[in-house]
Formats: structure tokens, sequence, C-alpha cells
């Protein structure tokens, strides 16, 4: 599946706990629902060529939304050992300030 990526886009962040900053090397995605399903904290998690995400996670989880301005390849980083396509994963190189905006 091709994932783009907008250097101006919305970054995601699930979570099943709440906080207002989140710490390096953490993993940060512009695709929403996946942000969403890691919130959940599953185990496994898979989606299909149209994107359908399919999970087992179970926990009450938190959506948040990056809160200030970052650069891809020097605020974050292509996750290195992804098992995903290019561009759903990246890592954090520094603590970086959130937002909550949804309890899923």
């Amino acid at each position: 599946m091709k994932i783009e990526i907008s250097p101006n886009g919305i970054w995601y962040h699930g979570s099943n706990k709440v906080f207002t900053e989140l710490r390096a090397n953490s993993t940060i995605t512009q695709w929403k629902e996946l942000a969403e399903a890691f919130s959940h904290q599953p185990s496994r998690l898979g989606y299909d060529d149209n994107g359908i995400i399919s999970h087992n996670g179970t926990e009450k989880g938190y959506l948040y939304i990056i809160d200030e301005p970052i650069i891809v390849g020097e605020d974050i980083y292509q996750h290195p050992r992804t098992t995903m396509d290019e561009n759903a994963e990246f890592l954090t190189k520094r603590p970086l300030k959130v937002k909550m905006i949804r309890e899923l």
C-alpha cells in the first residue's frame, strides 16, 4: 500500500495513557486510523491493501496530535524496524508537545 506523507500534515500518536509530552523514540504517524488502533495496545495488528486495519487490542485509548511543528529527518525519522509499508511509522528524535483530541 502506498502511504503519502505531507510535510505540513497532521501527525498522530495513539496511547492508553494520558500525558502532555510525547517521549523521544515514540511512534507517530499521519495515518489517523493506525494511531487509533495502536492506542488500544494490540499484540497483533495488520492491514490489507485497502488500508482496512485489524487488531486484537482491547485497552481504552486516547488519540493525540503533535502540537508543535516538526521536520521529517530532523525531528522524526522512518521507523527502521517496521513491518509496515514505507511512511506508515516514524520515530521521534526528541520529546514533542501533544494535545489529546479524542478518547477511544
